[in-house]
């Protein structure tokens, strides 16, 4: 007994072999996502590490499930390696970007489906939100867009009314 030291309070213990694991599977989480990211996404997250890299391009490649597996584990191996916390703040604001991206994108599609309606209360709306706008080219597209849709056609008209506001936003920012 006379080895035996107890547990002072001070001392942080080793952390057990399930919350080794947990992180160990976090990181090759994380791994995966860098591969299932686009190349200008993946080009955007600080990857130091250039086997770390080359590993995520590889498993690109791999076809085959059970290989993938495999890579994908020596990809969690290679993020022991590096600090993750840098990969994982920057894949939160991607994450955070393509949910803005998103949510413009269905504020313009419901602004395009007010405009279609037929009513002068979508083309206010969009006079309100971007003054710059061409009032002549919302109310053609809409009355354009209504016939279309009478007639059974495709919506062409929507798609350029889409196309225009989106255009809009881009070059005069979010508006009003």
């Amino acid at each position: 007994m006379a080895d035996y030291e107890p547990h002072r309070e001070d001392e942080d213990p080793a952390p057990s072999k399930s919350e080794m694991k947990r992180r160990m599977h976090a990181l090759q989480a994380i791994g995966e996502t860098l591969v299932n990211l686009s190349e200008r996404e993946l080009a955007r997250i600080p990857l130091e590490d250039d086997a770390l890299r080359e590993a995520v391009l590889e498993a690109r490649a791999i076809r085959s499930n059970s290989a993938r597996k495999r890579h994908l584990q020596l990809i969690g191996k290679l993020m022991r390696r590096v600090d993750a916390e840098p990969i994982r703040r920057a894949l939160d604001a991607l994450h955070e970007s393509r949910q803005r991206d998103a949510s413009a994108f269905h504020q313009l599609e419901e602004l395009r489906d007010r405009v279609l309606t037929g009513d002068d209360a979508g083309v206010e709306a969009v006079m309100r939100r971007w003054p710059e706008a061409d009032r002549q080219q919302l109310r053609q597209l809409a009355r354009q867009g209504k016939r279309e849709a009478e007639q059974g056609k495709p919506p062409a008209a929507g798609r350029r009314l889409f196309r225009y506001l989106k255009e809009l936003r881009e070059n005069y920012g979010e508006g009003d």
